[in-house]
């Protein structure tokens, strides 16, 4: 099935197409990527429902919510008390990472100093279509899907193996039962299409004449494309799927096929699922990253965003996440532990 750029997305390519005649380029004569580039902003995936179907912010709008978010990491980034105690058991109740026991404070946070424009104009969404800015529908498959994969993740922690009084498998029965992010295998946003998240949004491009390699930072995920090649047979697949690539003027187009299932991280994703990328030259070196999805097995239609991402001279860093690392084994204990609590809990009251 061939995905086609919506009519936004096809004016905003043509939009940055307009700035690339200065843009490096290889012996070829197409532009080289070869570089690093930094895809944080403070542009939300979906669009918050006051804009409705607009797309664009204006300036002032654009400097309020730079402002905002400015405001509230200078007061999340304050000291903290050396002498503080230990919090409750269970957490305090309030907002925070890790059940509001001890997680990633502001230091680690970096989703960008302002919202990301193209042509000028700000915009209000990652997402361009659906118009309203929103993922489409979920099948009754993907429903399914999604109440398993985030099920667990949004539940409070109580403290108690919960589990134990439903019938069936229980979620930490073993270890490939848990996330693709908890196991480190693949972003909780995935890594194809690379979606902006909290933090860790560095991508290095290097860029052969038959080869471009993007190394995403989160999980330290390195996409192979294969230019100008045919895909895999489709029993062969990988969390990063198969991604082949071709020229359309100035334009590299990634095409890639061949995931497995849950490939997405927490917006989950089937087998069937099939992305279409394209990266294009803008001024001053950044480019103009626009990704189509269609998985007719998790959502009922495609569905189109696009951000840019900013020439940088900083380094990719290692993300040190491996699976079978100490987070996942502390995961699987700390379940026992509950259980047998649960357990001589019931078996002491039983004997009374």
């Amino acid at each position: 099935m061939t995905i086609k750029p919506s009519s936004i997305a096809l004016l905003t390519l043509f939009l940055a197409s307009q700035a690339t005649a200065e843009f490096p380029r290889t012996e070829a004569g197409v532009p080289d990527f070869s570089g690093t580039y930094n895809g944080a902003t403070l542009t939300p995936m979906t669009r918050p429902k006051e804009f409705g179907d607009n797309l664009y912010l204006t300036k002032e709008e654009a400097e309020k919510i730079t402002a905002q978010a400015r405001a509230l990491n200078e007061a999340a980034s304050a000291a903290s008390d050396p002498d503080r105690s230990a919090p409750p058991a269970g957490g305090d109740g309030s907002p925070g990472a890790a059940g509001n026991v001890g997680g990633y404070n502001a230091f680690w946070i970096d989703r960008g100093e302002d919202v990301f424009s193209v042509g000028g104009k700000f915009r209000t969404s990652v997402i361009i279509d659906p118009p309203n800015g929103q993922l489409p529908p979920y099948t009754p498959r993907g429903q399914k899907t999604m109440a398993s994969l985030i099920g667990g993740v949004v539940r409070k922690n109580e403290g108690v193996a919960w589990w134990l009084d439903q019938e069936g498998p229980g979620p930490y029965d073993n270890m490939e039962q848990r996330n693709n992010a908890e196991r480190c295998l693949t972003s909780f946003s995935g890594a194809v299409p690379s979606i902006p998240s909290l933090y860790n949004n560095f991508k290095r491009v290097v860029q052969t004449e038959d080869t471009v390699m993007i190394l995403i930072e989160m999980i330290h995920d390195a996409r192979i494309v294969r230019m100008n090649s045919e895909h895999r047979p489709s029993h062969i697949r990988s969390w990063l799927g198969d991604s082949i690539g071709w020229w359309e003027g100035d334009t590299l187009v990634i095409d890639t096929t061949n995931f497995y299932p849950n490939s997405l991280g927490y917006m989950g994703g089937t087998e069937e699922m099939h992305v279409v990328e394209r990266l294009t030259p803008m001024e001053d070196g950044n480019l103009l990253y626009n990704f189509t999805v269609n998985d007719p097995g998790h959502w009922t239609t495609e569905w189109t965003g696009e951000y840019v991402w900013r020439a940088s001279a900083d380094k990719v860093y290692e993300y040190a996440c491996h699976e079978g690392n100490y987070a996942l084994g502390n995961i699987m204990r700390g379940a026992r532990i509950l259980e047998n609590d649960l357990l001589e809990g019931e078996t002491g009251a039983g004997g009374q």
